[in-house]
């Protein structure tokens, strides 16, 4: 879990957070797991070893001799990147694809969650005979740098002070995540990547990237995002990121050295970002107004509806995995996002004389990150003389389209690597 060190009032949390009469035996099982004796009396749980030792990850140092410049005007000193590989890297290096996550992914794409025991987050992409197949491409996905998985962060230790850091951790933007990323590479021995994929904020690394570094990225993937946040989506990630400090548990992000953890706020925060990665019609298709383990309502604020329990059960387990402050500064990030301010206010100008092919795809009912934005990085790629594909995929799946059985998009992606492949001289296994 990624650090909650500490659940003093667990019990409390899960029971305003129960889904109903039918879960007295999750509940007595959430219990067992969560309750522990005060810090004082305990070690440090596996997820604050995780936050600094993640398992089943490859890390990255970089020490004093080479900081991370960040956009807040400070440097990062040392930091490290978590990061998880998948095939082998060819001789000329030019296989290497970067998968970028989204705002509560991390590095494992396509393996086991050490955490949670569920199969990578991506693994509808990635995999033997899928369309990124390591038997063809050398895969990294590095967990960003303000994350909660083994990257620097909020979480992770502060090596002048030997406690975590909390809001001692200065503010990063996906630009610095981005930097860090090719500081990975560097360090790997990689000089270019043949693509970059992602979805959400993982599409805005992809994004990034490109207008960073095009000499470094010969095709880009960016999924269900856009080039800056809206302030609709900044609203949203505001009532998150409050819902989280009005926790008393919060402490002032000092949860972490004070023995406690605001897994109420967060959950409440996870319960709301949750609704956005939706749409009307899946949330109507899969719950629509039916009662939860009844058949008439209580007429109480018990979790009456499949949806308010199916919600509730977002909370409470995402809060096993994450880190408050980590959800703070991560939307943060997003929230500072616009490639167009970056470039003087012209989008355009972020991919001026850029090398690199874009395929860029939407889905009709995401409404978080809608066509009409995907449409614009379009147009701007355009005028880039860039080169770009763009497809708007037809679905009721909402935001999280990008992550679930959808056929077109794999077809979309397969077909776009090929070409891209044929372009860059890749040879497919036989």
């Amino acid at each position: 879990m990624c650090p909650g060190r500490t659940f003093v009032q667990a019990g409390f949390f899960y029971g305003l957070l129960s889904s109903g009469r039918g879960d007295l035996v999750r509940e007595a099982r959430f219990r067992m797991a969560t309750e522990q004796s005060p810090r004082g009396d305990a070690a440090p749980d596996q997820g604050a070893r995780d936050a600094d030792n993640p398992r089943d990850s490859q890390i990255a140092t970089f020490g004093a001799d080479k900081p991370l410049k960040l956009d807040a005007g400070v440097s990062l000193s040392p930091f490290q990147i978590a990061y998880t590989t998948y095939g082998t890297l060819n001789a000329d290096k030019s296989n290497a694809i970067m998968v970028c996550h989204a705002l509560t992914g991390d590095q494992y794409v396509a393996q086991v969650h050490p955490v949670t025991r569920k199969n990578g987050w991506w693994e509808t992409l990635i995999g033997p005979g899928k369309p990124i197949d390591p038997a063809r491409y050398f895969v990294i996905c590095p967990n960003v740098i303000g994350g909660c998985m083994g990257s620097s962060g909020p979480a992770s230790t502060n090596p002048k002070t030997g406690k975590p850091w909390g809001l001692e951790f200065p503010v990063v933007t996906i630009r610095d995540m981005v930097r860090a990323q090719a500081m990975l590479l560097d360090q790997l021995g990689i000089d270019t990547l043949f693509a970059v994929v992602g979805g959400s904020m993982g599409g805005m690394q992809v994004l990034q990237w490109a207008a960073s570094y095009p000499e470094r990225v010969f095709a880009a993937v960016p999924i269900a995002c856009a080039t800056r946040h809206s302030a609709q989506n900044i609203a949203f990630h505001e009532v998150g990121r409050q819902a989280i400090m009005a926790d008393p548990e919060w402490r002032g992000g000092r949860y972490n050295l004070e023995g406690t953890n605001p897994r109420r706020g967060l959950a409440v925060a996870r319960m709301g970002a949750h609704i956005t990665y939706l749409s009307d019609a899946a949330l109507h298709r899969k719950f629509g107004r039916k009662f939860q383990d009844r058949e008439n309502p209580t007429f109480s604020f018990d979790a009456d509806f499949e949806v308010e329990s199916y919600l509730r059960h977002q909370g409470i387990t995402f809060v096993e995995r994450f880190d408050a402050n980590s959800y703070l500064y991560l939307t943060r990030a997003m929230d500072y996002f616009d490639l167009a301010a970056d470039a003087g206010g012209t989008l355009a100008n972020a991919f001026k004389g850029t090398p690199t092919r874009f395929c860029v795809i939407s889905f009709t009912s995401d409404w978080l990150f809608p066509t009409s934005e995907s449409r614009a990085t379009v147009h701007a790629l355009n005028a880039a003389s860039a080169r770009v594909s763009f497809a708007e995929i037809v679905t009721d799946k909402g935001h999280d389209a990008f992550l679930l059985d959808e056929p077109e998009m794999f077809g979309i992606v397969r077909g776009f690597l090929e070409g891209a492949s044929r372009a860059r001289g890749l040879t497919a296994k036989k």
